[in-house]
């Protein structure tokens, strides 16, 4: 078959790319630069937990330590410390007055470090071919698969099965399959500067609304600082609306005084590393699928205001799509299985999108009886804390409660502390080898994943209790299951009780949580996840289910057997 061919050698298409070679999906990246990734200090990106996890997994890197992880944050108007937040341990929040949220700190590193490291690794992969100074100029689609042209020293046509955009806002893939994208243009600028300096706060992010030295720009204007490694810092100055040209000039008078403004001494001495101006658009497509072609990342929309991390959402659209993907390229196209990248990830973001808008007149709007309202100052705060942190509606990662792909009712379904459709937490858990692992670090591989809840096991040999109990019958019912899967248990998970079975999708979402062993649920579960029942294709496997659930109910006898003796 056709390898799947990603347009565009950004963070998304080379996480794209190393996803689908990690379930043994060839690929080919159309790159239409040289292969390599100007330094810019001043273009950096922030990263929950769970992506940093993703793109270490892929990578093999461990981008924690090439990048900075915040040690708090502060939120500061005028000389007043609004809202004061520590990721250290309890013992520095009781010291120092501070709240401390259970959130794992955000990443902070810079661009080019993150795409280097998705290039090397990309170097030694064998199922994964860059293409430099490869500019795409025509799409041919048939129901067998698609035809692409570049131009450029290696201009030629290239056939795939499948193609995905993710060249950006001004993607050539969307433009070719003629796809509207509305939006808004220029929501906000940010003058941006990257410095070598010391500041009083050590590893901690700040926001400063209104500060005292500036009278001017939306807000009183609003600066923010962000530590890198090596004593660098980002920072940017929220412009006012219009297209004002920035000069060197300005954005050296901005960062003099706000130095000078932050500092109780004397000015410190700074080196200026990079400077630059980044502005935020609200852009949405109006579909992310037309046949066999795809767009992904900054082609399929556009967010970022209110400290809101557009790039994490480009790489949770790659996470969500490869597998399906994947499972297309391996056992054949489910045609609802792809529409749902469509369904989950545009709802996803769209959300993100109408809460951003709807908080700007509140955030940036000024003056006026909302300025009067006791209150409000610390909740619109609050607000742009949510999308710097990656939290609440404003930053939290969406959910796939609603997908297509979720399974109805199930009788045996319990609630745990993940609801249906959000990402599973990290927890300790022992494969089938019986080896211990982290939960997500068996992500990312074309299964899906089986967790037994069962306390105790984490002390015995995997002899021990792999043929114990439950565990023969829940054996069963996961080879019976309609696409790849790996059992996995636990000693416990958060809300869940004593012998739940949680299936997880592929990218880490739950799809349900089982009380028991229930292979008809969990059958039923797994096959919504695929997108409907399993084609006649999967005849085979469909035996191989009934002959399985046989075994599984003959090892439920014969335990009952046993007990009874």
């Amino acid at each position: 078959m056709d390898p799947v061919i990603i347009v565009g050698a950004g963070p998304v298409g080379l996480t794209l790319a190393l996803a689908l070679a990690r379930q043994e999906v060839p690929s080919v990246v159309l790159d239409e630069g040289p292969g390599k990734d100007e330094l810019r200090l001043a273009r950096t990106v922030v990263l929950r937990e769970e992506t940093t996890a993703l793109l270490e997994r892929l990578t093999g890197t461990p981008l924690s330590e090439a990048g900075a992880h915040w040690a708090g944050w502060r939120a500061v108007r005028r000389k007043q410390v609004m809202r004061e937040i520590t990721f250290d341990d309890a013992a520095e929040e009781e010291a120092e007055g501070r709240e401390r949220v259970t959130t794992p700190a955000p990443l902070h590193i810079a661009q080019h470090v993150l795409t280097g490291a998705l290039r090397a690794a990309l170097a030694d992969e064998r199922l994964v071919k860059v293409v430099v100074e490869s500019r795409l100029d025509a799409i041919e689609q048939e129901p067998s698969g698609v035809t692409v042209h570049t131009r450029g020293p290696k201009g030629t046509w290239w056939r795939a099965s499948y193609v995905v955009g993710c060249d950006g806002p001004r993607s050539t893939v969307r433009k070719l399959q003629d796809i509207r994208f509305p939006g808004r243009t220029a929501v906000e600028r940010h003058a941006v500067a990257a410095l070598r300096v010391e500041l009083p706060w050590e590893g901690q992010a700040l926001l400063h609304r209104m500060p005292p030295w500036r009278t001017s720009g939306p807000s009183g204007g609003e600066v923010t600082g962000r530590p890198l490694p090596d004593g660098v810092w980002r920072l940017d100055w929220l412009l006012p609306p219009g297209k004002d040209l920035v000069t060197p000039e300005l954005l050296v008078s901005h960062v003099r005084e706000t130095l000078a403004g932050w500092s109780t001494g004397p000015t410190p001495p700074y080196e200026l590393l990079d400077t630059g101006v980044h502005t935020v658009h609200h852009r949405l497509a109006r579909r992310w699928r037309v046949g066999r072609v795809f767009l992904a990342g900054d082609a399929a929309h556009c967010l970022g205001t209110l400290g809101t991390h557009g790039l994490e959402e480009g790489l949770r659209d790659a996470d969500n799509l490869a597998w399906k993907l994947a499972s297309a390229w391996h056992h054949g196209s489910y045609e609802a299985l792809l529409d749902s990248y469509q369904a989950e990830r545009r709802a996803a973001v769209a959300a993100r999108l109408r809460a951003a808008d709807q908080a700007l007149p509140l955030l940036r709007g000024g003056g006026g009886l909302r300025a009067y309202v006791p209150g409000s100052t610390r909740g619109h705060d609050a607000l742009l804390i949510d999308g710097h942190l990656g939290q609440g509606a404003i930053g939290a990662p969406g959910t796939y409660a609603g997908s297509p792909l979720a399974p109805p009712h199930l009788e045996g379904e319990v609630p745990v502390d993940t609801p249906r459709g959000a990402p599973v937490m990290d927890v300790r858990v022992t494969a089938e080898d019986g080896s211990f692992v982290r939960l997500r670090d068996r992500l990312g591989r074309g299964a899906l994943l089986v967790l037994l809840i069962a306390p105790g096991t984490g002390v015995w040999e995997r002899k021990h209790w792999a043929t114990a109990g439950i565990m023969p019958r829940l054996a069963a019912a996961v080879t019976a299951l309609p696409y790849p899967a790996e059992l996995l248990v636990a000693e416990s998970y958060p809300g869940a009780s004593a012998h739940s079975v949680l299936l997880v999708r592929p990218d880490g979402h739950l799809v349900t949580a089982l009380s028991g062993v229930r292979p008809a649920d969990l059958y039923a579960a797994a096959e919504a996840t695929l997108g409907g029942p399993v084609k006649a294709t999967k005849a085979a496997k469909t035996s191989k289910a009934s002959k399985a659930s046989k075994t599984g109910q003959a090892a439920e006898e014969a335990e009952a057997a046993a007990g009874s003796r």
